[in-house]
């Protein structure tokens, strides 16, 4: 479509006043560069996918972990339980049998040396039970404690997200009601912010009342360094025909551009860690609603912002296991 529109202006300029083969082999460079730009774009938008995909594998695969762990813990609980009255058995009958040992004596002592061969294998038997017993429990020990502070992580990572999403429904109180939404879910903080706040139709420049929203939204994650910040563009389903603003091709571009806008405004902020920030646009397919009614269109034109919490001590402590 860029290209045509571009032909037909050369065409008409080259009609009215002759314009020089030079302009047009430009205006030709331009757009091959233009769509060089469009594919790099998508090319990092797959990647971005990607991880994206890979975090949500790792986060399964923690979440497995974790249960294996106790699910190793309760049995080792329950050999533990049943080596402690294995060893009360044989010490039953190591008394036994020694008194058994006493009353024989003097009747058999035949006997007396069976019964103290089979006393002294009880003693071993004893002895190599109370080892196992002892290293079960050396094991239930460190398991339980590797754990525990497992659980402790999962738990303060998960308190550190729940005190950012607080924060950040603090900091962007004022617009509430003006299409603003922050959540918690998935061991993730999701802010949600509506096109009627962010952009005019066909846009991808910040309104000023956006612009504060994002803003606001930067001074808390400059607080937080150790967050992960993706931030999401998406359109509903109408095609985009002709040229908007600069010209955009389809709905993935002009939701790229959208969340680049935002990326741009958060790092205008020196105390965010650029390296932190990633733009991806995920056009019409992600939508919340049904593109159906224009309800459902507004509710699916926006930008999400999911703050993600880093897992590397959490991964570590996992392979030491």
């Amino acid at each position: 479509m860029i290209k045509r529109i571009v032909l037909g202006v050369v065409a008409l300029t080259v009609m009215s006043s002759c314009v020089s083969k030079k302009i047009y082999n430009d205006l030709e460079n331009k757009y091959t560069d233009l769509k060089k730009e469009n594919r790099s774009l998508s090319d990092e938008v797959d990647e971005l996918h990607k991880a994206n995909a890979e975090f949500d594998s790792v986060n399964k695969s923690l979440m497995a972990e974790l249960s294996k762990l106790k699910a190793d813990r309760d049995k080792l609980q329950a050999d533990c339980t049943a080596t402690t009255n294995n060893l009360k058995a044989l010490q039953e009958s190591y008394a036994a049998l020694e008194k058994n040992s006493n009353d024989a004596l003097e009747t058999n002592m035949n006997k007396n040396r069976e019964l103290l061969a089979q006393l002294e294998a009880k003693e071993k038997a004893m002895a190599a039970e109370q080892d196992r017993l002892n290293k079960l429990r050396d094991e239930l020990a460190s398991s339980t404690k590797r754990l525990n502070e497992l659980e402790s992580m999962i738990a303060a990572k998960d308190a550190s997200m729940k005190r950012l999403k607080e924060t950040l429904s603090k900091a962007l109180n004022a617009f509430e009601g003006k299409g603003l939404t922050v959540e918690q879910k998935n061991g993730k903080v999701y802010v949600s912010m509506e096109n009627k706040l962010l952009f005019q139709t066909g846009s991808w420049a910040v309104g000023s009342e956006g612009r504060k929203a994002v803003v606001e939204v930067g001074k808390v994650l400059a607080q937080n360094p150790d967050i992960t910040v993706l931030i999401e563009g998406h359109t509903d389903n109408d095609k985009i025909y002709g040229a908007i603003g600069g010209g955009v091709e389809n709905n993935w571009d002009l939701s790229t551009k959208r969340a680049t806008a935002i990326v741009n405004i958060l790092g205008e902020n020196a105390g965010i860690q650029k390296k932190n920030l990633t733009a991806a646009g995920r056009g019409e397919y992600a939508p919340l609603m049904s593109n159906d009614t224009q309800e459902g269109k507004a509710k699916n034109r926006r930008i999400e912002i999911i703050l993600t919490p880093k897992l590397d001590e959490i991964s570590k402590m996992l392979n030491e296991f």
